[in-house]
């Protein structure tokens, strides 16, 4: 279900809760965490990392204009997942900036290449970006949106508890992760709605 006004803090109610709701979102956050390898991470987004991320947004740039408002809501509202697929954040992590550069030039199309493999079923690659380009002919961005777009059959086995597999087929960055943590997946399963 999508964001609305109604379902946001004002700015001076958010400054009064920030504390809590930060707590509650971090501690959500942990069991929608995938570490493919070394240097790529999937965030899985849904309902309260955006709330999260809109009521951020909206407390830095000090925005109350509903206009304004309705703008980060269509902004961030594509990031919820819609019962029927994941959506991710998919970044790549190279501490160091010169070897950032090396990696993001060598990885270009890496965010075509990210999967996942509900057990007994076909892999399913990432939709990636579809906002805006984020790869040029010289890198890749270091963050990337994804939507996994899942099957009804694919639903079901999650549902019933089938593992969940996670991995990159870049020429440059190759990872499996044979099944992601439990409260992950868990986690992942409640987004798929009847």
């Amino acid at each position: 279900m999508k964001l609305t006004r109604a379902d946001l803090y004002s700015l001076e109610e958010y400054a009064q809760k920030r504390s809590e709701f930060r707590s509650k979102v971090m501690a959500h956050k942990k069991n929608r965490i995938v570490h493919v390898g070394v240097h790529a991470c999937l965030y899985f987004e849904d309902r309260l990392t955006m709330q999260y991320q809109i009521q951020e947004m909206l407390r830095v740039e000090r925005i109350f204009e509903p206009d304004a408002i309705e703008e980060e809501l269509a902004a961030y509202n594509p990031l919820i997942p819609d019962g029927s697929n994941w959506k991710a954040t998919f970044m790549l992590q190279f501490d160091d900036p010169s070897q950032r550069r090396q990696q993001l030039a060598k990885l270009i199309g890496i965010e075509n290449q990210v999967w996942v493999k509900i057990n007994g079923c076909e892999p399913v690659l990432g939709i990636a970006d579809e906002d805006l380009e984020r790869t040029n002919e010289e890198k890749t961005s270091s963050v990337h949106f994804l939507r996994f777009e899942l099957t009804a059959e694919m639903v079901d086995a999650a549902k019933r508890g089938a593992p969940i597999e996670v991995g990159i087929d870049h020429d440059h960055y190759r990872y499996r992760l044979d099944s992601i943590p439990t409260s992950v997946r868990d986690s992942l399963v409640c987004d798929l709605e009847e």
